[in-house]
């Protein structure tokens, strides 16, 4: 086997003459370079922790302060707390160099103090929320105008990389218990009969006077020891102990910029994607990546960006764990039922997309067949966890299989060349509709379901990925993704026969094929797990809907949130599909405060179930419906804001349950809260989230967003882009199984409710006119 013989660095044997080295010049230069990548990655992240840690100071303010206490002291002048003299007192002797080392120790206290308080009055300022619930349109008051100018004055000190923020950043807040089950009491109403609401109140009441109050306690000292009280629960409990497989229930998949099709060249667009990708990895390295600031003022939490790359899942028999390497000089490729690992860097540099294109032709030239049970091995990271750790320990503990295996766990991600189109078509819907499939779960064998992203490239060059779900949340793997797409749109990367431009500088390190050894009962586990992902397979319906009659320019001349009016057109559908309201989950991000990750907020309100009640009632007013509407999207865009900053509900009771478990106490009100399905679960996917993403500028950059299995056996999952002022994208997906949902049938009424909405403005605005 050549490849095992690459991957040796020396040998030697025991001869009659003595001993026999052979040295291979060519591997020792790589793990030479892989040392000098490896120590200036670690001096670079030193240099940055220092200057995250400083920030808003920095060291050139130390050496002014110094230069000033000098000459102060030098000349007889007192100083601040007068401490060079005090110091001075402590040295064996007064000559110019300890009265220099005197007045450079008390230059590093006053820099330091002056740190320290910038750092925690920027925290006691980004506490600060008044400015979220003022409107947009109107003056800020006074105290968010002074809010602001202190913001600016003192983050203005330095020029922030991308984790300097983090020390800054507030702690989520614990809400009171009682404003819990006010909201939660509020969220259901619309629900629930007269006789299950009362029941429910009566059970909440009783969770408040009681083990309410010693849970709540448990809770209050978390959230002041932790950095945040729910993330490190939320990524245990939520997802590294479900047994559940990851494909379809877990894992969420996003789609090319549809308009956007610089090649037809597989081997060209996944030489330049797969470069843009490294390079966008070097900046997270080197923290050179901006922090996403709202309104250009306030962070949002980058801790989640730390493991985009390099990251895997482990498979556990209880919970599985995450693993992040701090380096990878690899990727791992699959093609055709084959696994290759291929190197990315050379010289210390990381390979130009002419130089990956070659590596990546090579693949598709490979005539090879795939060793016994490597073409469905995936299918284990598709199937029930339990039995993949028991494979996993059973079959790539040691040899050959471990190798392999470690090849494509501590890839710096995995690339699939699939062997088939992925076509997009506003004729046909059909062909969107097997594109989002395709990465939402593809064979069932084809992606490693537990690497933090696989990219996906199809043969006519477009492209999408399937990413895991407990590392973080979509927002971070579509900032990678809108960074590599307007990569493409600014910079020209292919010549007019569709390769990448520019020639290779050398021959790069040809690929190398992975070698196993799976068992035939290894195999038939292979096949057990590939039986339970075709089954979620066969069961899952996917329709990506394409509305381009009107978009967010039409919902603003309204006076309306985007979001809170799909939300309430999507209110409208269900009413209209199902013939009732039911509890809806609606993702928004806690990333004002460290290590925030989401909170749930309920668009099914009093307000949204009247006014869906005003549309389907003829005798309601123009005036009326449109007053209801109006209050119902008001009531929506507090609840987000409210959860944005800390006042959500659902996080704060899921920890109480955590509590609650581990005390190993029973509770009626927990119990009946948990067991609510979310049948209509939904996502905003974000979009233009940095400056350098102008649609008007990149007009084909527009992406179709991504998309995710129902969490619930009776429900929907629905995720949707505001892609630009007239186009929206709404990712449906339902399970088959379930006789009461239709995916296509709810895409129409979708369709139903969006058109309503806008003839009940149209029809309003011109009664307003006559």
């Amino acid at each position: 086997m050549a490849e095992a013989h690459a991957a040796v660095a020396f040998s030697f044997s025991i001869t009659h003459e003595g001993w026999d080295v052979n040295l291979d010049r060519e591997v020792l230069h790589l793990v030479w370079q892989s040392g000098v990548r490896s120590w200036k990655k670690r001096i670079a992240r030193l240099l940055n922790n220092v200057h995250n840690g400083i920030y808003p100071g920095h060291y050139s303010y130390l050496c002014v302060i110094i230069a000033l206490v000098s000459a102060m002291h030098l000349n007889g002048l007192q100083v601040p707390l007068n401490l060079p003299p005090k110091l001075l007192t402590l040295c064996p002797s007064q000559t110019i160099y300890w009265q220099l080392g005197a007045c450079t120790l008390s230059s590093l206290s006053y820099w330091l103090s002056a740190v320290y308080f910038l750092r925690y009055s920027l925290k006691m300022l980004f506490m600060y929320k008044g400015w979220m619930y003022e409107a947009q349109n109107k003056s800020p008051s006074l105290l968010t105008k002074l809010w602001l100018s202190a913001v600016k004055v003192l983050g203005g000190w330095n020029t922030p990389k991308l984790y300097s923020y983090q020390s800054s950043l507030p702690r989520l807040p614990l809400p009171s218990l009682h404003d819990t089950m006010e909201r939660y009491l509020r969220s259901v109403r619309p629900l629930l009969d007269d006789s299950m609401y009362s029941k429910m109140v009566k059970l909440a009441a009783e969770f408040e006077n009681g083990i309410g109050k010693k849970l709540q306690r448990y809770l209050l000292l978390k959230s002041w020891w932790s950095s945040n009280y729910v993330s490190d629960w939320w990524e245990e409990y939520v997802y590294l102990r479900g047994r559940y497989p990851l494909m379809i229930n877990s894992n969420f998949y996003g789609i090319d910029a549809i308009m956007l099709h610089p090649t037809t060249n597989q081997a060209a667009r996944a030489g330049s994607i797969i470069n843009s990708l490294l390079m966008f990895r070097r900046l997270l390295d080197r923290q050179e990546l901006d922090p996403i600031l709202i309104q250009g003022l306030v962070p949002l939490c980058s801790w989640q960006y730390e493991r985009i790359f390099n990251t895997t899942r482990i498979p556990g028999e209880e919970a599985d764990k995450i693993m992040h390497f701090r380096d990878s000089s690899h990727i791992a490729v699959y093609h055709k039922g084959r696994y290759f690992k291929v190197f990315i860097y050379h010289r210390g540099r990381i390979l130009k997309p002419p130089e990956i294109q070659m590596q990546i032709e090579q693949i598709l030239k490979d005539q090879s067949e795939p060793q016994p049970g490597e073409e469905k091995l995936a299918a284990l990271t598709a199937g029930i966890r339990t039995q993949w750790a028991y494979v996993r320990n059973k079959h790539f503990a040691k040899g050959v299989n471990k190798a392999a295996l470690d090849a494509i766990e501590k890839s710096a991600f995995v690339v699939v060349l699939d062997d088939f189109p992925y076509e997009f078509d506003m004729n046909d819907p059909s062909k969107l509709d097997r594109y989002g499939k395709v990465l939402l779960h593809g064979r069932g064998y084809d992606r490693w379901f537990d690497k933090s992203f696989t990219l996906c490239i199809g043969t006519n060059g477009r492209l999408g990925f399937n990413a895991e779900h407990s590392w973080s949340d979509a927002p971070i793997i579509a900032h990678c993704l809108e960074y590599i797409l307007l990569e493409e749109a600014e910079n020209p990367r292919f010549d007019p026969n569709g390769n990448t431009l520019g020639n290779p500088e050398f021959t790069p390190p040809p690929p190398c094929r992975l070698s196993w050894d799976i068992k035939f009962d290894c195999q038939n586990s292979i096949e057990a797990s590939l039986y339970v992902a075709n089954t979620l397979i066969e069961d899952i319906d996917l329709r990506i809907y394409v509305h381009d009659r009107y978009g967010k320019g039409f919902m603003k001349g309204c006076r309306l949130s985007p979001d809170a009016y799909i939300q309430m057109a999507l209110q409208l559908a269900y009413y209209r599909d199902g013939g009732k309201f039911c509890l809806t989950y609606e993702a928004t991000m806690t990333r004002l405060y460290r290590e925030g990750r989401t909170e749930t907020v309920r668009p099914c309100t009093v307000e949204s179930s009247t006014w869906v009640k005003a549309m389907e009632d003829k005798n309601t007013s123009l005036e009326e419906k449109i007053r209801l509407l109006r209050k119902a999207c008001e009531t929506h865009q507090k609840a987000i804001k409210d959860a944005m900053c800390g006042k959500g509900m659902d996080r704060h009771i899921f920890c109480l349950y955590v509590v609650s478990k581990y005390l190993k106490v029973q509770s009626p009100f927990i119990k009946e809260v948990l067991s609510e399905p979310w049948r209509l679960s939904t996502s905003q996917t974000p979009h233009g989230q940095t400056k350098r993403m102008d649609l008007k500028k990149h007009p084909k950059c527009i992406s179709a967003g991504g998309g995710f299995g129902p969490v619930a056996d009776d429900g929907y999952g629905v995720s949707y882009i505001i892609a630009g002022e007239d186009l929206l994208f709404f990712h449906i997906s339902n399970k088959k199984s379930c006789p009461t949902t239709d995916c296509h049938r709810f895409a129409r009424k979708i369709e139903q409710a969006l058109t309503d909405m806008q003839e009940l403005y149209t029809e309003y605005n011109q009664a307003a006119k006559m």
